[in-house]
């Protein structure tokens, strides 16, 4: 094949396998503890860290009262253990922390680069949450003068599964709601549940999956539908069988096996560690770390209104051709929302209609001369743009672009393709190119060291 019709061969980058590190955040009046069936369900393929709320599984609130101060505690708990590739799981209370902490890491916040998913389990959302306040000012009764007694405790763990815990399961529920701090208690339920946080999770990029117990009541499907689920691009909401509230205790096999399965596919897209690393060292600005972790997100779909099906598939089969190695739909789709936002490097051939025009012309024109470019062998694709390309394809019947804008377009096309992909961190990390790190302390940023042919400064990534 003539390899002018090949914009990049393919790079057969190291695969990096890491084991994800799964923070989980247990609910209001629970510990680290009610992950434990879920932990043991889960094995050795993350490595998990269940952590005690301040407050909660027998320590001290201390100054951690307010949402500021607990989601800066997570973000603590997560720098100190600095992972390339981590989820968090957030159950009720701690569902709205997880949802927090991720708008921080949509933020460029130093340190959170490598989360990758988020898992909401009957959680409870950035607005207030949705509860009778009859019902609030009796939870808060229970802890008007210390610890609440044991009818308290089991009246609020009854409450909350759907059917009754049994034994040592439920006695350890009971004995967490009663070694719960006061000062936790009422701090979550007179401020911190009630929080408007809205605006501050907005438009979170990072996927989200969100569970719901079947029999919940006030954060059941309903309320994760309409008050969790639309802080987040990519999100998921399905329903937990047989669970009402408690879901790591009612379901933890379930939950577990449906963890696994959402999760392990997207650390398997996650950058590679160093890259990771990289993205997280102060000598990067946040705003371009932000950006980059935007741009390494999934694409949404595109309506078939803004481009049709067609046009996708043939931009898919045209992927596969001009950037052998990529992800050909995801590339395909990329492409598509610059053209649907008509995005553009700023020239274009005079001979060429507009954009938009020639794009879905050329598209058509290339699938009637195929007579289904998507359906043809790979050789017979680069065969053909090849004649586009040299001017000697056969122009079908009708067709509004002539031989030479035919191949004008193929040009346009081929940079098109090549400038989306080489925008992609996960390209920028399989070439080993590391420029962006140079400018996060901006007037004053370290920039390089060394300048010269041959010698890369200790941070850089190797070439």
């Amino acid at each position: 094949m003539d390899t002018r019709t090949t914009m990049l061969a393919p790079l057969h980058a190291e695969v990096y396998m890491q084991r994800p590190v799964l923070f989980l955040l247990h609910s209001l009046g629970a510990s680290h503890q009610e992950w434990s069936a879920v932990r043991r369900a889960l094995g050795d393929r993350f490595d998990c860290v269940a952590l005690d709320i301040p407050g909660f599984g027998g320590t001290l609130a201390g100054n951690a009262t307010d949402i500021d101060a607990l989601v800066d505690w997570f973000q603590q708990e997560v720098t100190a253990r600095a992972p390339t590739c981590w989820f968090v799981v957030g159950h009720s209370m701690g569902g709205k922390i997880a949802t927090l902490l991720a708008a921080r890491s949509r933020d460029g916040v130093q340190g959170l680069a490598g989360l990758a998913g988020v898992v909401l389990v009957a959680a409870s959302p950035p607005c207030p949450e949705p509860m009778e306040e009859a019902r609030r000012e009796e939870m808060l009764g229970w802890f008007a003068e210390g610890g609440p007694l044991r009818a308290d405790a089991e009246a609020f763990i009854d409450a909350n599964a759907h059917r009754p815990l049994q034994g040592t399961t439920r006695e350890a529920a009971i004995l967490d709601v009663r070694r719960t701090d006061p000062i936790a208690w009422r701090a979550w339920l007179k401020q911190g549940s009630c929080e408007h946080r809205q605006e501050e999770a907005a438009h979170l990029h990072v996927p989200a999956l969100i569970l719901a117990g079947a029999e919940d009541g006030d954060l059941g499907e309903a309320a994760q539908r309409a008050l969790n689920a639309p802080h987040y691009v990519h999100a998921s909401v399905e329903i937990v069988p047989d669970a009402a509230h408690l879901i790591p205790i009612e379901q933890p096999q379930w939950l577990a096996q449906r963890i696994a399965a959402w999760a392990l596919p997207l650390a398997a897209r996650a950058l590679p560690p160093a890259f990771v690393q990289l993205l997280d060292e102060e000598r990067v600005a946040p705003r371009m770390r932000a950006r980059l972790l935007a741009r390494h997100a999934a694409p949404l779909p595109l309506p078939e209104s803004a481009l049709p099906a067609r046009h996708l598939a043939v931009l898919s089969a045209l992927a596969s051709c001009l950037v052998p190695g990529a992800d050909a739909e995801e590339l395909a789709l990329r492409v598509g929302h610059a053209l649907v936002n008509h995005e553009s490097d700023g020239w274009r051939f005079a001979d060429l209609p507009t954009d938009a025009d020639a794009w879905a012309r050329a598209l058509d024109q290339l699938d009637i001369a195929a007579n289904g470019f998507s359906t043809l062998a790979p050789a017979a694709r680069h065969t053909l743009l090849e004649q586009v390309q040299r001017q000697s394809a056969a122009v079908p019947p009708g067709a509004v672009l002539d031989p030479a804008q035919w191949a004008h377009w193929f040009e346009d096309a081929r940079a098109l393709f090549a400038r989306t992909w080489m925008s992609l961190p996960s390209t920028w990390a399989a070439v080993g190119y590391d420029g962006f790190a140079v400018g996060g302390k901006g007037a004053h940023s370290p920039g390089y060291e060394h300048a010269q042919a041959g010698v890369i400064d200790g941070w850089q990534l190797p070439c």
